[in-house]
């Protein structure tokens, strides 16, 4: 299943609004050298290298390390019931959602991943596990909520598996990282074109062929867009769907 409610939606559009941007910026860069101003040139380009680091901060800084400081265990079958407080179920298939099998929060003891003396888990719980008979936990939020003072022990013997949210956790943080990443990685590969093409020495190359540079920021530009392409279909992929 297709989890939903993980990421922050908000974030992810401004992220994407940034990348539209920078699309924008880097055509009126183009434009600039063909129109031979190159100060104008220099502020755009300036404005694609500031879009292009943005969002790779709200990427490392923010949305990822979000990820690392989660948890989720997935509660055996023959458990559920034990656990029925913090899952809801009964409340779930009255109303026809699917069972749930995982709760998730911030892990007190995060030693107990590794430790095998350690028994349970101390979790904060996140808001649907905290309180899952209430309505408004029916439906996906369009950013995460935050944990709550509400303390759960989970033992290791009722959990089937249990990680931080990460590529291990399921299917869907697996893609998640790994497409992010590659798209990520693209990313980088663009704007430390463009600082160079911004630097002093694209200065010394458009008095000597402005043409030529105009060239190069194009063929550029083409890789920068198709980048913001593929961020257009991965966007509603992880945040809306």
């Amino acid at each position: 299943m297709w989890p939903h409610g993980l990421l922050n939606v908000p974030v992810g559009t401004m992220n994407t609004a940034i990348l539209i941007l920078s699309s924008v910026t880097v055509v009126l860069a183009w434009a600039a050298l063909k129109m031979r101003k190159y100060r104008a040139y220099w502020w755009y380009m300036l404005a694609t290298i500031l879009c292009g680091v943005i969002f790779l901060t709200v990427k490392l800084v923010y949305e990822w390390p979000q990820k690392f400081d989660h948890f989720g265990a997935y509660i055996k079958p023959d458990a559920l019931a034990k656990y029925e407080q913090y899952l809801g179920n009964e409340h779930a298939a009255a109303k026809g959602l699917p069972p749930r099998l995982e709760i998730t929060g911030h892990l007190h003891n995060r030693a107990a991943l590794n430790d095998p003396n350690i028994k349970d888990y101390e979790v904060a719980l996140d808001p649907l596990n905290a309180d899952p008979t209430n309505p408004a936990m029916d439906r996906p939020h369009f950013f995460p909520l935050p944990v709550t003072d509400k303390i759960a022990k989970i033992e290791k013997e009722d959990v089937e598996r249990a990680t931080m949210f990460l590529p291990t956790h399921s299917a869907y943080f697996a893609s998640y990282f790994t497409i992010t990443g590659l798209h990520g990685m693209h990313v980088l590969g663009g704007v430390l074109v463009f600082i160079y093409m911004w630097l002093p020495v694209s200065k010394k190359l458009y008095q000597r062929n402005p043409e030529h540079l105009a060239n190069r920021v194009e063929v550029s530009g083409l890789f920068w867009h198709f980048v913001d392409l593929v961020w257009i279909f991965v966007f509603p992929l992880f945040y809306l769907l």
